[in-house]
């Protein structure tokens, strides 16, 4: 029977497999394709600070798309960060506040 000799090297390339693969497994798995984020209107309404009227209007006049779905009206995250972005005012031209 052959004696197997452990060295530092050895141990120092078992922990970095180790810890690779622990890392692998504790990493979040996102989906490549992961849909958009759709909000509700009471979520919109929060995210805005909103009244439902108002929110109405928004719709009536076309200012932010929307989804119905049976009696469920669906907006976009992406649509809403769009809009929010465009009609954004006042904007210091290099992004800085002071």
């Amino acid at each position: 029977m052959a004696a197997t000799i452990i060295t530092t090297e050895d141990f120092v390339q078992f922990k970095t497999e180790l810890f690779a693969e622990i890392k692998k497994l504790l990493t979040p798995k996102v989906e490549p394709t992961s849909p958009s984020r759709w909000l509700k209107s009471h979520q919109v309404q929060r995210m805005l600070s909103i009244s439902p009227g108002t929110l109405q209007n928004l719709r009536i006049n076309g200012t932010i798309p929307y989804t119905k779905i049976g009696g469920v009206i669906f907006y976009s995250i992406d649509d809403i960060n769009a809009i929010m972005k465009h009609n954004k005012r006042n904007a210091h031209p290099n992004g800085r506040l002071f």
